[in-house]
């Protein structure tokens, strides 16, 4: 009897599977590839296993006194605490490999433009999700609600909340031609006693930044000129640093659209649990298990923010 030789389509087989101390690296791109935690421009906290007390410190303004000989206490010393506490969150995805596979296949094949991407298809597929992760983590940053599922409450959240204690600044519609003016009163709300300091910044909404951009670009009600900075009008601007009244200006792309925050570096918290047992990634090939071409992939990480001073936040809203 003749053998008959039946040759099969050839699969694309993932063997690995990411978890443990490894794992870390994975969730690290995923959480710290958003604008806000990539540029450093706010204070991140790591290692965070559960909730980290964080210490604030009032003193009385007048603690200089005349000498004595004696010790008399010249002012007074209030000790604070807030608390950051990431909140827990998961991703669980299922896809066909099949989906997947002619864009890496291609890819290995020289086909692509791109020649930074993974050269196995099991990076390939975590970055496409660790992508989509950074960009929720850098919306909840700034805009998160807690009630919302998947999200933690941000700073705009925070800020906003009825007896948060924030520097509030009426906001309105913002367009090229208020939009110096508005900034201008976010400086204004700026506590003397932190205006100046090196990490102070302002942070913009997208549509903020751009405004202020295009206005900068050349308006003379603003005492710019026609032609703008440096008299070059629309073409004045490379992605550069941005500042205002000597006040570093920053895009922070998840504060809502006619929105913009002021505060230090140093008083804005990211807390996440990177690097502990709390993260997880697992990317599991059910070829094994139930005979399809399903891939499913789980994420498990930590995050949160906090503000440490709120009287030293100016929100416009």
């Amino acid at each position: 009897m003749a053998t008959r030789k039946i040759d099969l389509a050839t699969t694309t087989s993932i063997t690995t599977t990411y978890a443990g101390q490894f794992a870390g690296k994975y969730i690290s791109a995923a959480l710290l590839s958003g604008s806000t935690l990539d540029n450093g421009l706010i204070t991140i906290k790591p290692n965070v296993k559960y909730k980290e007390v964080l210490k604030t410190v009032a003193t009385d303004a007048n603690i200089i006194k005349d000498a004595t000989c004696d010790f008399t206490a010249t002012g007074e010393v209030t000790l604070a605490e807030k608390i950051l506490q990431p909140e827990s969150f998961q991703v669980n995805l299922q896809f066909c490999k099949s989906d997947f596979a002619s864009d890496w296949e291609a890819i290995q094949m020289g086909y692509s433009a791109f020649d930074n991407l993974p050269p196995k298809f099991s990076d390939f597929i975590i970055g496409h999700a660790a992508g989509l992760v950074a960009q929720k983590t850098e919306q909840n940053i700034w805009n998160g609600v807690n009630a919302t599922a998947g999200e933690f409450d941000g700073f705009y959240t925070l800020a906003t909340a009825g007896g948060s204690g924030c520097v509030a600044v009426t906001g309105t519609p913002l367009t090229a031609a208020n939009i110096i003016d508005e900034i201008g009163k976010t400086v204004d709300g700026i506590p003397s006693s932190i205006y100046g300091k090196e990490d102070l910044y302002i942070y913009l909404s997208s549509k903020a930044a751009k405004l202020y951009v295009r206005a900068l670009g050349g308006f003379g009600s603003s005492g710019l000129g026609a032609a703008g900075t440096n008299a070059q009008g629309t073409q004045w601007w490379n992605n550069g640093s941005l500042s205002y009244d000597g006040v570093k200006v920053v895009i922070a792309a998840g504060l809502p659209d006619d929105s913009m925050m002021a505060a230090q570096k140093s008083n804005m918290y990211f807390g996440t649990g990177l690097m502990s047992d709390q993260n997880e990634v697992k990317l599991i090939d059910m070829a094994d298990i139930d005979g399809s071409q399903n891939v499913r992939l789980v994420m498990r990480f930590t995050a949160g923010v906090q503000m440490g001073i709120n009287s030293d936040v100016v929100i416009y809203a």
